[in-house]
């Protein structure tokens, strides 16, 4: 890798096991499987590799087991050209793996952790200071939260770009992710997050709330409802819009959203004004979709481009309301559907 880094990630990267079904298997009726594959993902690991992908200088921060499917981990990570040298092994099998049931009819899922899984997170004393300061970017997912927290505000410090991975829900902000938050420049969050976080119910109440608690951009992905921005710029004034969806014909959803993160990154890296990197994203996650496995259905620059001019998704500045996805925004509905992390 040639020159310095662009992004740091520092999280998770999982070995999925994706089966498509027609149906859950039972003990007594265990037919349904249509199609499978060992895929690999991960919230801020697959973000990483697509960033990679793309073309930006990465590296990525994790623990790794020391049997087969640890190396297996390492070796994705690098075929796509992300950094691993900063990989913390740990003694004993890879606890990062995740049977994925996808259903082939909605492209939606049902997820099974290994036993152990993130049971023995990162300590901050672990991490190498100088290389995550070094990149102008670090993403995170949430997870391993106090060595995030302590890389979040190294590279606050030095002036560098942290970037937020919170996943969707339903339940109350606990404190260690709102301590991420106020670390945070770029919060890019699922359906139910900022209202969660804030209090506010309203979207774009909830987005313009949440930029009050650190982030200066928060964007909220809503499903097949697109995903909605908001900003506060320095010398451009406060920014909204929503990007709609693109349509698509969706066989799996599983990495969407990290996918999602992971193209925004680029547009951040190479300094994309929010409304393209918003589009952007919104077009690579809807083509990822297309495809069975997690880093799988990561497209080329050349297929983007395509989506984006056949089927524009041109942002909104309306004070319109936007309309809430349905369900959690990493799942999707059947094919023909429109796709959006």
């Amino acid at each position: 890798m040639k020159g310095p880094l662009e992004v740091v990630g520092l999280g998770l990267a999982i070995v999925d096991v994706v089966l498509r079904v027609d149906r859950m298997p039972e003990w007594d009726d265990p037919r349904g499987l249509l199609d499978f594959a060992l895929a690999d993902g991960g919230p801020a690991g697959t973000a990483c590799f697509v960033a990679s992908t793309f073309g930006l200088r990465t590296g990525f921060v994790d623990t790794v087991g020391d049997d087969e499917l640890g190396e297996h981990r390492r070796r994705s990570l690098e075929r796509g050209g992300v950094d691993t040298s900063r990989l913390v092994p740990r003694e004993g099998p890879e606890d990062h793996v995740v049977v994925v049931y996808v259903d082939a009819s909605t492209g939606e899922r049902v997820f099974s952790f290994r036993q152990g899984f993130l049971s023995r997170p990162l300590a901050a004393a672990e991490l190498d200071r100088e290389y995550i300061e070094s990149a102008r970017i670090l993403h995170l997912d949430g997870s391993q939260a106090e060595a995030a927290l302590a890389a979040a505000r190294w590279v606050k410090r030095v002036g560098g770009t942290v970037v937020l991975d919170a996943a969707a829900t339903s339940r109350k902000v606990l404190e260690p992710a709102r301590a991420l938050v106020a670390e945070t420049d770029v919060l890019i969050c699922g359906s139910g997050f900022a209202p969660m976080l804030t209090g506010e119910d309203d979207i774009r109440e909830a987005g313009r709330a949440a930029l009050d608690l650190g982030p200066r951009v928060v964007v909220q992905t809503e499903g097949a409802a697109g995903s909605y921005t908001a900003a506060r710029q320095t010398g451009a004034g406060d920014a909204e819009f929503h990007t709609p969806a693109f349509e698509v014909d969706v066989v799996d959803t599983t990495g969407a959203g990290d996918t999602f993160h992971g193209a925004y990154l680029v547009g951040l890296a190479r300094g994309w004004s929010l409304e393209r990197c918003a589009s952007f994203s919104s077009a690579v996650a809807a083509l990822h979709c297309t495809v069975l496995g997690n880093r799988r259905g990561i497209p080329s620059m050349d297929e983007v481009e395509a989506l984006m001019a056949a089927k524009p998704a041109a942002p909104r500045r309306t004070a319109e309301p936007v309309e809430p996805g349905v369900g959690n925004p990493r799942q999707k509905p059947a094919a023909p559907a429109a796709a959006s992390p």
